[in-house]
């Protein structure tokens, strides 16, 4: 059978959260399908790589190494992905859904006539049976993603169709290194063969990279608010009661939308998905597609006027009551009893 292959994104020489998330899945998928992992490196100066990849799970690495392949540049990416999966024939193919992913992942679907999933959200492996005609499918790919603005879960699989394309948001899957790696068998890439003219028809004449301001996915401490919290002004409690734990300010969806807070601070579904140590919900109803992006917290406290919401399920401790009222006694008792 064959193999699944993840594309990774590599920035000097250091291989991307978000690609190292998605070959710890892929060893999950291909233990339940008896395949191997692959990964993918282009870049220029990716000598050694290959021993970051099978860290995470990698057992084949294809590299793709020369001066002219960095920095990123669509194009002839994009035909080295296309000649090497017309090659290698896997089975699914896993892209990060970053800047990259998004830009590149269409483009080889196009190519391949494969169809493809983006922002995916989980990846299980499953059968399935055509209703209309009876035939049946086996160890087809599973792509999960919310759908109508997350309002539903949709399930989507490419019966018919390799392989089988999706990209995966940063953050929800885990990021697992292998107890024991053994070391990866590394294939060079003739990619030349693949290239044209037309290829490097764009030139990058220079790069402004701009470090993120609000890096909510790495904070081991996160205080969100929801539209409980009633005004932009209202958030402000939250950023008090942020600067005291050396927390980072998350928001849901609804709070976000009613202009509380930036996107960059939505966590759900439709926002960035988080694993901190600990996780305060002040005013948040814990709809599931907010709390699908935070239940994997160490430690969630809900604050909420409600006792029956959803949130308080998931919740370690709820503490019921008005956030005007609990998160200023937080900060109040918090900073007479730390040092």
């Amino acid at each position: 059978m064959n193999n699944i292959f993840v594309y990774c994104e590599i920035e000097d020489g250091k291989v991307a959260d978000v690609s190292l998330e998605l070959l710890t899945k892929a060893r999950a998928l291909a233990q339940t399908l008896g395949c191997k992992v692959e990964a993918l490196a282009i870049g220029h100066n990716l000598q050694g790589i290959e021993t970051q990849l099978a860290a995470y799970g990698a057992e084949i690495v294809h590299v793709a190494d020369g001066e002219e392949l960095a920095p990123f540049r669509t194009l002839p990416h994009a035909s080295i992905i296309c000649g090497v999966f017309k090659a290698e024939q896997p089975q699914i193919a896993l892209f990060g859904a970053t800047c990259v992913g998004r830009d590149l992942a269409p483009r080889v679907s196009s190519a391949l006539h494969s169809g493809l999933t983006a922002d995916c959200t989980s990846l299980e492996i499953g059968d399935h049976t055509e209703a209309r005609t009876g035939k049946e499918y086996k160890n087809l790919l599973y792509q999960i993603r919310p759908a109508f603005g997350g309002n539903i879960i949709a399930t989507i699989i490419n019966p018919d169709h390799r392989p089988q394309m999706a990209t995966v948001r940063e953050g929800v899957m885990k990021m697992e290194p292998v107890a024991n790696p053994a070391p990866a068998e590394v294939k060079t890439v003739d990619y030349k063969q693949y290239l044209s003219d037309t290829d490097f028809a764009v030139k990058i004449i220079a790069r402004e990279m701009e470090e993120r301001k609000i890096n909510i996915k790495g904070a081991s401490i996160i205080v969100a608010g929801g539209y409980g919290m009633g005004s932009k002004e209202g958030f402000g409690l939250l950023y008090q009661l942020a600067e005291v734990l050396g927390a980072e300010v998350g928001a849901s969806r609804a709070a976000v939308d009613a202009g509380f807070a930036e996107h960059e601070r939505q966590i759900g579904q439709t926002g960035v998905t988080v694993r901190p140590k600990l996780y305060i919900a002040c005013g948040i109803s814990g709809q599931i597609q907010h709390t699908a992006g935070m239940d994997g917290s160490s430690m969630v406290i809900s604050i909420n006027t409600d006792p029956d919401a959803p949130i308080n399920k998931i919740a370690d401790y709820a503490i019921v009551g008005d956030v005007n009222t609990v998160i200023p006694k937080m900060i109040k008792y918090y900073k007479q009893n730390s040092k």
